[in-house]
């Protein structure tokens, strides 16, 4: 284990500590914690306050047993109604990246999702986002409601932010999934990496494009305002959580019908948790509305992405090159361009 010099009259390294001995039974080992030097990770909690505190703990004790300095801690503690503090509160935690007189952090790494963050979009001091954080090592990580934030980011600022795990949900998950902690690392420390799943797809494809997405409800909702980017001959991923095949259905044709979809080169379909599927379906299922979606939008349609609210996420850059190569072994994602961290 990696010594943790924690300073008295630090309080986020007192709480990190605090919640690390409260839970250090409960077999909080955080994989590959000695590949890398210890980083200074910054939380930001744009969206709802965390429902689960045990989580929380068990998050903040993986990273501090791992050598890692903790940030922002107190937008944990936060409460605002169901969010994470007052709007007001939750811009800044964003807008504080842009100043120049801060140094500034490895990870910025967003607490959870909910609901939120599109608040938000109208008070982002997005010029000065991107005159601070252009071309620096730094990686902004996130998704679900936080995904309002990385298209606006993208759309005014140039900002290429990171689709991947959040504190609460995933870093502290009671057990933690390797696949998830492997690949965010991979993602955020590799200048080029490539991801593949062996899922079939009844397409040929191999073709290049802008890397974008995130979580599907938000893009929807993002479309036809100034917020969401605009991305020609790109690669579109999505996923959601709790939403019933229709639903997922519908947002599709909503993003098809506004002239997004067709623009794209191919939609890669991620996780979609949750739905509950009932006798009236009659049929209807997942599967049937990705055929119909195939029918309908005339690009490569590919799924088994493992990205979004389950237990093993890939991590996703936002914005960047990528290759797309599918077939009846599979697809890999071949991607570049993206800020990596300091070594």
């Amino acid at each position: 284990m990696i010594p943790v010099d924690v300073a008295p009259c630090d309080p986020d390294r007192r709480r990190a500590v605090s919640a690390r001995v409260a839970i250090r039974a409960a077999h909080c080992l955080f994989p590959l914690r000695s590949v890398m030097r210890p980083r200074t990770i910054e939380l930001i909690a744009p969206c709802g306050y965390p429902q689960d505190p045990q989580a929380v703990a068990r998050a903040l004790a993986r990273w501090v047993d791992a050598g890692h300095h903790i940030q922002g801690i107190d937008t944990t503690e936060r409460r605002f109604q169901r969010f994470a503090g007052t709007d007001a509160q939750r811009a800044a935690d964003l807008n504080r990246l842009a100043d120049p007189a801060r140094a500034l952090p490895d990870i910025v790494l967003a607490v959870r999702g909910g609901y939120g963050a599109i608040r938000l979009l109208h008070g982002l001091d997005y010029a000065g986002l991107q005159r601070r954080l252009a071309g620096e090592p730094i990686a902004i990580c996130g998704h679900s409601d936080f995904t309002a934030i990385q298209m606006a980011l993208l759309a005014h600022s140039g900002l290429i932010t990171f689709g991947g795990p959040m504190l609460s949900g995933n870093f502290g998950a009671p057990i933690l999934s390797e696949f998830t902690v492997e690949h965010f690392w991979a993602a955020i420390s590799n200048a080029e990496f490539t991801i593949g799943e062996l899922t079939p797809q009844p397409d040929d494809v191999d073709l290049r494009g802008t890397l974008w997405g995130g979580n599907l409800a938000m893009i929807a909702a993002l479309a036809g305002t100034p917020y969401l980017p605009n991305i020609d001959a790109g690669i579109l991923f999505v996923e959601d959580v709790n939403e019933h095949p229709f639903r997922v259905e519908r947002m599709l044709y909503q993003l098809h019908l506004a002239g997004i979809l067709p623009r794209q080169q191919a939609l890669v379909l991620g996780d979609f948790t949750g739905a509950q599927l009932s006798e009236y379906d009659n049929g209807y299922d997942f599967d049937a509305m990705v055929e119909q979606i195939r029918a309908l939008i005339g690009i490569p349609v590919i799924t088994g992405l493992r990205f979004g609210h389950g237990a093993d996420t890939v991590t996703l850059p936002v914005g960047v090159p990528a290759q797309l190569k599918a077939g009846a072994n599979g697809f890999t994602l071949t991607i570049s361009g993206h800020p990596t961290l300091a070594e």
